[in-house]
């Protein structure tokens, strides 16, 4: 199922906004911009329409289309209040990282509701609760609440009684906000191109060579810049290994029709599974919806993926008898091995091509600031708080946590990699039963096999990026690679990087079963 937010039923409903068209790709030519920007999710998206304010010749680049990463599958949650994101930051770096994160969020945050407001655009005013129905959770809860007011965060204890079941603890920050990120997406783009800016959807980017200008290689053909933005989920360009210092996971969501009372607040638990829960108004549905995410894991290493979507959908019907679901999808996201966000320089002193990720499933407010830290160092204007977001800090190798989270995660991926190749070890599956599928080997070539719809396929099961054995991804049909997160769909194509390549297929035809 589609996410909730690309519902057609809201295209009639969008605030007069026009519907967002890809523009004609003029690669035939080598096209010079002042920057190109790759990705149009919120924080592609902010940097372009910015710097085409400043009178750029900007462009933006964006392999699919508008919101089709992480802002468009996103709880659209706009909050300083972010689950336990304080504590775990503020356990790993000092008092001035700290400080600088919050501020980046509170300008991100302050920056997007006055665009959004100054637009006519629809904000919902609502408080954000963290809240734990366990003992181990309401220690994470009693954590965030002394980070929160140790760094000026009015959050407060308080009950939740809008909640179906018993809290253990539970505070509250009141005056933050919930959106429908396409509705802001859509606007974006709008604004970019009154201002002269261009949107290229359909586009993807595959390499960068480096020069005066850069020059980006895409699947239509090559485009110039004095300089680039890596606005993706985690930048594809190997040589910074960032592939390897953050974690890829994945989260789910569902909408549901509900006949008795629903929360009206903003709600993620802190226990594990964590759960999340917002209301949502949608044309076509009388009343509000209610939203329900969580359930996460980390990508391609989890037995069955479908397990996880389920165990939110039982979750929700325990809960909430009535509740009927009316969408379902899921996210990406990726958190850094020392909780930061990444926002600036590719390289050291490499400031002609920043990046931005990392921002742990709170990409509103932080792919906000992070646009206003890109810009603000292209115009000469960085704000003061950026400095502890710059991706090559010192902290991840002399914090302690951090060292051992980057061991951690690389160690997995080493073992990730040998399981995978044990893998093909066996003779694949000839006709998978339908939304299955495996890997294996046919005659000496990996080979991985899957139904979907009736039609049987298979693919070369190595990923484009590092060659890991893929996995199938039994919830959402798709060929997910567990040691960086890069993901294709059931017919090869790219759907999450770092990879920027198909898959190889079977040049023989798929069957019918």
């Amino acid at each position: 199922m589609k996410t909730l937010w690309f519902d057609p039923a809201t295209d009639t409903d969008l605030g007069g906004l026009p519907d967002v068209r890809p523009e004609t790709t003029p690669f035939g030519t080598v096209e010079t911009y002042d920057q190109v920007v790759v990705g149009a999710g919120i924080t592609g998206l902010t940097t372009g329409l910015l710097l085409a304010r400043a009178g750029r010749r900007v462009a933006v680049l964006e392999a699919r289309h508008i919101g089709a990463a992480a802002t468009g599958h996103t709880t659209g949650k706009l909050s300083l209040l972010q689950g336990t994101r304080l504590s775990s930051i503020a356990s790993r770096h000092g008092k001035g990282a700290v400080e600088d994160y919050i501020q980046a969020n509170r300008e991100g945050q302050a920056w997007l509701h006055h665009y959004l407001t100054h637009r006519g655009l629809q904000v919902d005013e609502r408080a954000a609760l963290t809240f734990a129905a366990t003992s181990s959770g309401a220690k994470k809860v009693e954590q965030e609440y002394r980070a929160c007011r140790d760094f000026g965060i009015p959050v407060e204890h308080v009950d939740a009684p809008e909640l179906p079941f018993d809290v253990r603890s539970a505070i509250r920050l009141d005056g933050q906000a919930q959106i429908d990120p396409m509705v802001v997406l859509r606007a974006l783009a709008d604004d970019l191109r009154a201002h002269g800016g261009h949107l290229y959807e359909g586009v993807r980017v595959q390499g960068l060579r480096h020069g005066t200008p850069h020059t980006l290689t895409t699947d239509a053909g090559e485009v110039q810049a004095d300089s680039v933005v890596l606005a993706t989920g985690v930048p594809f360009l190997d040589r910074a290994a960032f592939f390897a210092r953050v974690h890829p996971q994945r989260s789910y969501a569902a909408a549901f029709t509900v006949d008795e009372e629903i929360p009206r607040q903003m709600y993620l638990g802190a226990d594990n599974p964590s759960v999340s829960l917002r209301t949502a108004t949608r044309p076509g549905h009388d009343g509000e919806l209610l939203m329900v995410g969580g359930f996460g894991h980390e990508v391609g290493r989890t037995k069955s993926e479908r397990r996880h979507a389920l165990d939110m959908i039982e979750w929700t019907q325990e809960h909430f008898p009535t509740a009927r679901m009316v969408a379902r999808w899921s996210a990406q996201d990726y958190t850094t091995i020392d909780e930061l966000p990444y926002v600036g320089e590719l390289l050291p002193k490499m400031e002609s091509v920043q990046v931005a990720t990392g921002f742990a499933k709170w990409g509103l407010a932080n792919g906000v600031a992070a646009a206003l830290s890109m810009t603000g160092r292209i115009l000469g204007k960085e704000p003061p708080w950026s400095k502890s977001l710059r991706p090559w800090r010192s902290t991840e190798v002399t914090r302690p946590g951090s060292l051992l989270s980057a061991a951690s995660a690389n160690a997995q991926v080493a073992a990730y990699m040998a399981g995978g190749y044990l893998s093909l070890l066996k003779p694949t599956e000839s006709s998978p039963p339908e939304g299955e599928g495996s890997v294996g080997h046919s005659g000496v070539a990996p080979k991985g096999v899957c139904t979907v719809a009736g039609q049987t396929r298979s693919v070369a099961p190595l990923c484009t990026h590092l060659y890991g054995v893929l996995r199938w991804n039994d919830a959402e049909q798709s060929w997910d690679c567990p040691l960086h997160g890069s993901r294709f769909s059931h017919t090869g194509e790219v759907l999450e990087g770092p990879a920027t390549r198909p898959l190889p297929t079977d040049p023989s035809p798929s069957h019918d079963r």
